[in-house]
């Protein structure tokens, strides 16, 4: 009798212990449900945070399109040129969009003597002369003048595979040794650093036309090495002192 009591009361402890599972079961999953939510939440609000400082602090990585940066410091850098676009053509300007800028690009005339505005107007002929394709985004002339042929928007003919994410700046010098004038370096490095904070690079950026052909091209950086590295060096300075 006692056993057949205790077998009795065994029994409903049982069910009672299976209901009391059966109970705790959905709020345990209800706990799970909103703990997994906040994280998820904190996660979100995590990669909108990421995603703000990356647009402030490197715009570039959001995208592969053409895009430029604006601000005052970018404005305050900017140097004085006289913009004299070529018409557009298939010989010098072909109307070509280009993509996301990644570098800078430098060359030289190879052709001493001549001035920026008649490296222009060269560039400007070819759509009658139709001798060859060619032309540069900006040219930098022997006493520092700056012009700017191409948008730099649009492709420009003069780093061959890389006219579609590069800006060309066609420099100027007096004689065959390429070596570059004072006030032609002085706005070579001023242009290239304007470019730079446009478009969210930096001095390692900065190309010379030797780098994407192996051409002898700025003749004076290919062949002085330490020459390169110090106008790289004084454009990265120039980038740095807009930013103080």
């Amino acid at each position: 009798m006692s056993e057949q009591k205790y077998s009795k009361k065994s029994t409903k402890r049982s069910v009672s212990t299976r209901k009391s599972s059966q109970k705790k079961k959905p709020a345990g999953k209800k706990r799970r449900t909103q703990r997994n939510l906040r994280v998820g939440f904190v996660v979100l609000v995590i990669c909108i945070l990421a995603a703000g400082a990356i647009r402030i602090i490197k715009p570039s990585w959001l995208t592969n399109e053409y895009f430029e940066l604006d601000s005052d410091e970018i404005e305050a850098t900017r140097p004085e040129m006289d913009v004299q676009l070529l018409t557009v053509n298939p010989y010098s300007r072909p109307g070509t969009k280009t993509k996301k800028i990644k570098g800078i690009v430098i060359h030289y005339t190879a052709n001493p003597g001549a001035t920026a505005m008649g490296n222009r107007n060269y560039f400007e002929n070819l759509k009658d002369t139709k001798a060859t394709k060619a032309s540069s985004n900006f040219v930098v002339g022997l006493d520092g003048e700056i012009v700017q042929c191409v948008p730099t928007w649009e492709v420009a003919y003069a780093s061959n595979d890389r006219n579609e994410d590069t800006v060309s700046i066609e420099c100027c010098h007096p004689d065959k040794s390429g070596k570059f004038k004072k006030d032609t370096y002085k706005s070579m490095v001023q242009l290239t650093a304007w470019l730079c904070m446009k478009f969210d690079l930096t001095d390692q950026d900065v190309i010379r036309h030797y780098d994407v052909t192996g051409k002898n091209c700025p003749k004076y950086f290919v062949e002085d090495e330490k020459a390169w590295e110090k106008f790289r060096s004084a454009v990265k300075k120039t980038i740095e002192k807009s930013k103080e």
